[in-house]
């Protein structure tokens, strides 16, 4: 098991807490295939009662009458004919449930684990390949879980009763009949590993289609705009094709196994018919229990031409099972410590202790890199792209870990804090903006279900969308469309910073805000700024802000000028003006000072 079926005893593993529901279903599937044998017994038992009448098999149990012992197996042919088919509904409705109930779970797990993962485990993945795996690869597993578990177990016990019966009948003839199970179970597992690598190959080529098609509707815009359609189309049409061909693949080789089923089944058919007939001819049988071993040799035999199909259904699972417990094993590089201490009190300075970071070995970003914030102050960082400055508010909130040196908040290392109590502290205000695909409150009250209407108005009114939401047809019922596409950018950032100040957070971090927007947007945020910062008669807030437009920052009581990776000057906009160097120029050119 540990070596020829890891996934399948992975996915055993984790269907655990399920074994109750399990158990259940196997019952009705055993039960079902038990009932489902004995019509063909019953069969031979007709027979028996004409040929033989009061001599059957059914007159040794008291019952001489040939006409009561036909009645008698009506009703037992009635009744059995009823427990089989309830049985089968039984077992379809508890496997279908059970598949549904691993599928939800397993969906919510990969979903839940996605969100603890850092944000370095997700450089090297893509959106495409994380929804096929959370969308197609489960349905695969549920798949199997419905159909597979239930046919594994009726072939199974089919096999083991039919071929009891065969052997209480003529112990030859059921060796003969039963001799190509050996072969067909020997060379399916010997196929498996062929087909194994195939599916393996299939499940890559879904997740590269579905990362196409994902760029393909969020990209469409710009697509549209460079008249790259045609491109574009070009480009799905290669990994469709190179989806369809990886599965042509292993289609051919599975339904390959098919007829070598097939003719295995007719052998032990073969066998039944001629040796059991002798048999009868010769007298060591009767009539009537070769008529039932010539019906049960298809009920025995017959169900293995569909294991061929078993077998594909089974690989495309184990495929699917590696991919989606691949992601859920998939380690936290960044978790909250045993014993995390409380968020503390007293002045929450957050300073930089001779912090090193590198998003790639061998290329630094910070090394030995110290800053200190004061609560309560407008801290603003500037500088060239890939100075840092946004990689600082990341490591602030723990989205990545220092190689080297801590990161404090009111003298506690980050590291031994809740990484949700941080967070909670931080109102977080990207240039990447974020919408749901809802309604402007459902947006704005997001990570904060429990805020009330007037929290939300006052917080919009802080962030100047309050106006503009108002004048939309649902006012803040209006839906803003996937990724916001229905409002225009400078709504989306409003909106973006409302929700950051939603909570009224200690902390406030705005990260290239004001890089998108136009003027009358960039006035409305610094209004806004102005308004965090007065929000509290004795104020604590601490403001944040990455700004290439350095008009936005010019109040700020410190600015940091960085680059690559080092602080470079440091003071407030006079002071740095006066001192006619990197922030001096910088202002010349936004200002149009110099060229």
């Amino acid at each position: 098991m540990d070596q020829k079926f890891p996934a399948l005893k992975r996915f055993l593993t984790y269907a655990k807490p399920y074994r109750r529901k399990i158990y259940g279903a196997g019952f009705y599937s055993v039960a079902n295939k038990v009932f489902d044998v004995f019509p063909e017994i019953l069969i031979g038992v007709a027979i028996d009662i004409v040929v033989k009448q009061e001599k059957s098999f059914l007159a040794g149990w008291g019952v001489s009458s040939p006409l009561t012992q036909l009645s008698i197996l009506a009703l037992l042919t009635f009744c059995i004919w009823a427990l089989e088919s309830l049985t089968e509904y039984k077992a379809l409705v508890r496997w279908r449930d059970l598949s549904q109930r691993i599928q939800h779970a397993l969906r919510m797990d990969g979903v839940q684990h996605c969100q603890k993962l850092s944000l370095k485990w997700y450089e090297d993945k893509n959106s495409g390949q994380l929804l096929s795996i959370l969308g197609e690869d489960v349905h695969q597993i549920e798949r199997f879980t419905n159909e597979g578990f239930h046919n594994i177990i009726q072939l199974m016990v089919s096999s083991l009763l039919i071929g009891a019966v065969f052997f209480y009948i003529s112990p030859p003839v059921a060796v003969l009949a039963m001799l190509p199970i050996p072969l067909i179970l020997f060379g399916g597992l010997k196929f498996r590993s062929r087909l194994e690598q195939r599916y393996q190959k299939v499940r890559a080529a879904a997740g590269q289609l579905s990362s196409r098609l994902a760029g393909l509707m969020s990209g469409v815009i710009t697509i549209r705009s460079l008249v790259a359609e045609n491109q574009m189309t070009t480009h799905v049409e290669r990994d469709s094709k190179a989806y369809i061909e990886a599965n042509q693949k292993a289609i051919a080789l599975s339904t390959a196994f098919v007829p070598v089923i097939r003719i295995a089944v007719l052998m032990g058919f073969l066998f039944t018919l001629y040796w059991g007939g002798m048999k009868a001819l010769n007298g060591e049988i009767s009539a009537a229990s070769y008529t039932v071993l010539v019906f049960l040799t298809q009920r025995l035999l017959w169900p293995f031409t569909r294991f061929g199909e078993l077998l594909d259904l089974f690989e495309r699972s184990m495929a699917s099972i590696h991919r989606v417990f691949t992601l859920l094993e998939a380690p936290l590089e960044i978790e909250d410590c045993e014993n995390p201490k409380p968020i503390p009190k007293g002045p929450r300075d957050v300073k930089f202790h001779q912090v090193s970071f590198q998003y790639r070995k061998d290329m630094p970003l910070l090394e030995d890199f110290s800053l200190e914030i004061k609560e309560g102050q407008f801290v603003a960082l500037v500088g060239a792209t890939g100075s840092g400055k946004s990689t600082i508010t990341k490591l602030m909130l723990r989205f990545y870990e220092p190689t080297k040196g801590h990161i404090s908040l009111g003298g506690t290392d980050i590291k031994d804090l809740k990484q949700k109590d941080l967070r909670k502290l931080i109102g977080y205000v990207s240039q990447d903006i974020f919408l749901l695909d809802g309604t402007i409150e459902e947006n704005l009250t997001l990570g904060r279900d429990e805020a009330t209407n007037e929290q939300v108005r006052r917080s919009a009114e802080m962030a100047e969308a309050h106006e503009f939401i108002n004048k939309l047809p649902s006012s803040y019922q209006s839906l803003v469309g996937e990724r916001g596409q229905k409002l225009s950018g400078g709504q989306r950032q409003r909106l973006a910073i409302a929700r950051g100040l939603l909570s009224d957070p200690p902390f406030l971090i705005l990260d290239e805000a004001t890089s998108a927007v136009d003027n009358e947007t960039e006035a409305a945020i610094q209004r806004s700024i102005e308004r965090y910062r007065d929000s509290k008669k004795d104020p604590k807030n601490t403001l944040i802000v990455i700004a290439h437009r350095l008009s936005t920052i010019r109040r700020a009581d410190t600015i940091f000028v960085l680059d690559q990776g080092r602080i470079v000057e440091q003071g407030d906009h006079v002071r740095l003006l006066a001192q006619k160097g990197v922030y001096a120029r910088l202002w010349q050119i936004q200002t149009g000072e110099i060229s």
